[in-house]
Parts: structure tokens; sequence; C-alpha cells
């Protein structure tokens, strides 16, 4: 099994900053595409930003310019820099791994705890 443990979540005021970790360890085959979801109070669970394994960034349109994803293959590691945070941005957020395996060709997706994310106006 592959867990993945999160941190990095708190209480800041808008303007402020987080940066999220997301740690992905056990058996491990290889991962491919790492990501971030976020899911508010009564909403839809949503794609914040998504890396693929060669790090190769994409976000969605609500946090262009203000959040950056990166990763650290050799720590199994992605992290979600977050700046100028809303309070639209408050969530709960999610990190996923994609471990591939070689035979059968089976990719899945695991996912992490959830930190939560609140940003006070």
């Amino acid at each position: 099994q592959v867990q993945l443990v999160e941190s990095g979540g708190g209480l800041v005021q808008a303007g402020g900053s987080l940066r999220l970790s997301c740690a992905a360890s056990g058996n491990i085959v290889g991962i491919n595409a790492m990501g971030w979801y976020r899911q508010a109070p009564v909403k839809q669970r949503e794609l914040v930003a998504t890396i693929s394994s060669g790090g190769n960034p994409n976000y969605a349109d609500s946090v262009k310019g203000r959040f950056i994803i990166s990763r650290d293959n050799a720590k199994n590691t992605v992290y979600l820099q977050m700046d100028s945070l809303k309070p639209e941005d408050s969530a709960v957020y999610y990190c996923h791994a994609d471990d591939r395996t070689v035979h059968p060709p089976i990719m899945n997706r695991y996912w992490g705890q959830g930190t939560q994310v609140t940003v006070s106006s």
C-alpha cells in the first residue's frame, strides 16, 4: 500500500501564504502524476493543481498566478505554495499520487488524509 501524509494547513489572514506538503511512502512502484484537490462545505471536490512526472503543471483558473505546485521525486513529495490567499480558498485540501504498476498495467490513485486551510477576511 501507498500512504500519503499531508501537512502545512492552518489559519491565515487574507493575503497571507501557506505551503502544503504531501509525502508518499510505502510500497511505491513508480509515481506518475501528483496533485491537489480541495473541497469546501456543500461543494463538489475540485481540482486545484496537478503536476506530471516530468514537472509540467496545470492549475485551476481560480488559482493561476497565486499558487505554485512543485514536486521532489527523490522524496516522493508534492508541494503547493499558496500566496495571496483569499477567503474563498478556504477548504480541506487533499493531495493525490498516481502509482503505476508494470504488469498488469494498472494505475492506482492514492489520497492524503486532507488538511484544513482557513483564510480569514
